[in-house]
């Protein structure tokens, strides 16, 4: 059976990505042309079709989208895992609002696809604890968020 794929996020999977969560990103390395893959987790859904991101202004997923920009965010979410392709482009050098250097990326989604493998769901999403201060993690967390929501 073919993995179902669409060309715009699904409710379910928009609905999740109103929050900050754990994704990963691949991108084409700028020096070696192979695969780069990072975890972030300030995403968010501007609607269906749009995903925004921030990232340290001196990260090397700028210098990859740069050189070349395709996509594919990572998702594991409503039972299943989903492969997020699209078109990046930098958006903000500087969010607004935010004590940190970062970078606003906007993704044009051009395909969503279910890549669960056959016969199986997620029964436990990804966790993670944030290693420093959870009131400063908390605060910058909302600060980001919500740059990103104005943007």
């Amino acid at each position: 059976m073919a993995n179902q794929v669409e060309p715009r996020l699904i409710k379910p999977l928009y609905d999740e990505m109103q929050k900050e969560r754990f994704v990963t990103l691949a991108t084409i390395d700028f020096e070696t042309s192979g695969p780069n893959v990072s975890a972030i987790s300030w995403v968010l859904a501007k609607d269906d079709s749009t995903l925004y991101f921030a990232v340290d202004n001196r990260s090397r997923i700028l210098e990859n989208i740069n050189k070349n920009n395709k996509v594919v965010i990572n998702l594991i979410a409503n039972e299943s895992t989903y492969s997020i392709q699209g078109e990046a482009q930098l958006k903000e050098e500087r969010l607004q609002d935010v004590p940190l250097k970062l970078a606003l990326v906007e993704v044009t989604i051009r395909e969503v696809r279910d890549v669960m493998f056959y016969g199986s769901k997620i029964v436990t999403e990804v966790q993670y604890d944030k290693t420093y201060d959870k009131n400063a993690a908390e605060k910058l967390d909302r600060q980001v968020m919500e740059a990103m929501k104005k943007a």
